[in-house]
């Protein structure tokens, strides 16, 4: 199964990505895991659905049907909605009720119509303006390692709340990303293991198979 897709950067402070595609046959997929959160709308068949899904700590496997037409709506760390804050959506999928129009979805008691692919940073505009979303500017100081005049205590809770995951597992989840993208350009194992910081090629396997769902081998045959 493969997808026909496209992909921008947004301007948008609340916004890293916006997407939109369609799968190319039925089935299903290896997916990494993901330190953002999205909301997802997906229109087959002439139904539309809705879905916020939270950060996704582990890799796993999405399934896809033909037909659909999907926007991925990508948050960036830091913002989230105070109504459903992201370590409560950790690891799951909620599918948002419809409202009265057909393209259009309940979020925390007011009716808000579907995005499409060009005009996201309006829809993400009327959230913050109503208070449905925020960002925490903390989470951004802290992931770049800002001195920050917060107990340590405040920092975790703050940390959590707005992106579900600690900075511990992000710091991860990008080192590992790190190494996939060496073993793409052909980088061999141990000098991976060495460019991207781990003990060795044991605790590379692992974190690999953890987050993006195959080992280096398979990373390295994958991009052949």
């Amino acid at each position: 199964m493969s997808f026909i897709f496209e992909q921008r950067l947004s301007d948008s402070p609340y916004l890293e990505t916006v997407t939109r595609g369609r799968p190319v046959g039925t089935g299903s997929t290896d997916r990494p895991a993901e330190i953002h959160w999205h909301m997802v709308f997906t229109k087959h068949l002439g139904k539309f659905y809705s879905i916020v899904v939270g950060p996704l700590s582990v890799s796993g496997v999405v399934n896809f049907t033909e037909g659909a037409e999907i926007l991925w709506v990508r948050f960036k760390l830091g913002a989230f909605m105070p109504g459903m804050p992201a370590r409560d959506i950790l690891d799951s999928e909620t599918v948002l009720p419809g409202a009265a129009a057909r393209d259009s979805f309940w979020l925390h008691g007011s009716a808000w119509q579907f995005p499409d692919f060009e005009n996201v940073e309006t829809f993400v505009d009327r959230l913050a303006r109503e208070g449905t979303l925020v960002r925490d500017p903390l989470v951004e100081a802290a992931l770049e390692d800002h001195p920050l005049d917060v107990p340590p205590r405040t920092l975790r809770h703050r940390f959590l709340r707005a992106t579900g995951l600690s900075r511990d597992h992000i710091r991860q989840f990008e080192r590992a990303r790190r190494a996939m993208a060496l073993l793409e350009q052909g980088v061999p194992i141990l000098d991976t293991v060495y460019e991207a910081g781990y003990y060795d090629q044991p605790h590379l396997t692992r974190e690999m198979k953890r987050f993006i769902g195959r080992t280096p081998a398979q990373q390295l045959v994958q991009a052949e």
